[in-house]
Order: structure tokens, then sequence, then C-alpha cells
């Protein structure tokens, strides 16, 4: 079964090295999974292509700037055979490491999307600052009052969906920047997707992070706003789709 890991990328060149070598491959092989990394370079103008490609990952280039625009790019271009899609950064804070246990509850079919919760898991020292995880506990709690979702982490970067559901979500997706994930969210909650989060490690960044917190969580909260009347185009119940 092939597992499609998107990484969008934007200056990354110190970090998608060590994110792409540290993926269990011979843990994934046992368990069954073949592994395709997809780095998807976001117009970068350091050398996070060259080493992406010296790493042994398939490289896109997406001159479009925004990680919306990254991850449409990485979506339309999955491969024939992927079974399942994760997300992960590139900047190192998340573990590839985790991977299996991203992926297992969608191959158990726990679910059909999980999202790995930083929250509920170890933020290591430094990792994540008062303000950014205030406003993540806020958004959490509102998204899980008002989308009747079960996540504890509405802001991560670390996901994994099954195929079938990403078949889905992806043509609904209108986002450009780091909005990304709580439309994402949003969207999957409407459209009935079985969601559910698992405890990860967040570690400090190296570098400068290219998230603004007051501008980006302005067009964060437009999204969480502009999704309360969006409907999904058809109700099929997502607990039949593949497993």
């Amino acid at each position: 079964m092939k597992i499609t890991v998107i990484i969008p990328c934007y200056n990354e060149a110190k970090t998608i090295g060590k994110v792409i070598k540290d993926f269990p491959s011979e843990q994934l092989e046992r368990n069954g999974f073949e592994l395709d990394i997809l780095v998807v370079d976001n117009n970068s103008t350091d050398s996070t292509s060259m080493i992406a490609a010296k790493s042994g990952a398939r490289v896109l280039n997406e001159p479009k700037q925004g990680k919306g625009h990254a991850m449409h790019k990485g979506f339309s271009n999955l491969m024939p055979d992927t079974k399942f899609v994760v997300m992960i950064d590139g900047d190192g804070t998340y573990r590839s490491q985790e991977i299996l246990r991203m992926v297992e509850p969608l191959h158990s079919g726990f679910c059909d999307v999980v999202m790995g919760s930083r929250l509920t898991g170890k933020i290591h020292h430094n990792a994540m600052r008062t303000f950014n995880r205030g406003g993540n506990w806020a958004y959490t709690h509102l998204v899980r009052l008002v989308f009747r979702v079960n996540v504890t982490d509405v802001l991560t970067g670390y996901f994994a969906w099954k195929r079938s559901t990403i078949n889905r979500l992806a043509p609904q997706l209108k986002s450009s920047g780091f909005a990304i994930e709580m439309e994402m969210i949003t969207k999957m909650a409407r459209m009935g997707c079985r969601v559910y989060s698992v405890p990860i490690s967040y570690h400090p960044r190296m570098g400068n992070s290219h998230l603004r917190p007051i501008h980006d969580g302005v067009h964060i909260l437009h999204m969480f706003t502009s999704n309360l009347r969006w409907h999904a185009p058809y109700k099929e119940g997502s607990s039949k789709e593949e497993t």
C-alpha cells in the first residue's frame, strides 16, 4: 500500500534533508507500506529543491506563494496507486518517525482523517509561543463547538487521509495560504468525514517561521466564519468509503 507524503516547503534547506531521511522506511516496509515522498517547493530561493531531490524525494515547483497553493499542487500530483496521503511541514518541527501513528487508524478503518495533535502531545521547550498556543486552543474549541468534530489541534501541520477522502476534499479547497488547515477541517466536518486526533511531538524549528500570527490569524478566522454556511456538494457518507 502506497503512502504519498506531501511536504510543502519554502526555504527549508536546513531541515528538508533530515525530514526526508527520518521517515522509518524499513519499519513501513515491514508493515506493508511503500513510501512516496513529494516535496512541493514553493518558489524557494535557497537549495531546498536540490537537497530534497538528492535525499530521494520527488520534487515539484509551485511558483504561486502560499502553503495552500503548495498543497493544491501536491494533491493534484498523487500517484495513481496512492492509498493514503500524509502532509507534514518541512521545517523539522514535526517528527517523520511518527508517521505510522498517523496512518494506522486509517489502515484499520477507524476513521477517514487523522490530525496530529500537539496540544495533547509533547510540545518541547520553545517550540510554540504562548500567544500561538492560546490562539490555537481558542480556534480548536470553536471548531469543536460549532462544527461538532472531535479534534484537539485544528492548526496542526501533520495530517493523514485516506485517498478516497482527498478525492472528495481537494476539489473543494480554495485557500492559498496558512488558512488551508482551517479550511480543510471545517469542510471535512461538513462533508461528514470521520476525523480524529492522535498525540504527536512538536519541536523548535531551525530558522525563522514564515507564519505571521496576527496577519495569518485574521485569515484563519475569516476562513472559519466563511465556512459556517458551507455545505458539501453531495452527501455521500464517508463511512462508506474504501478502507
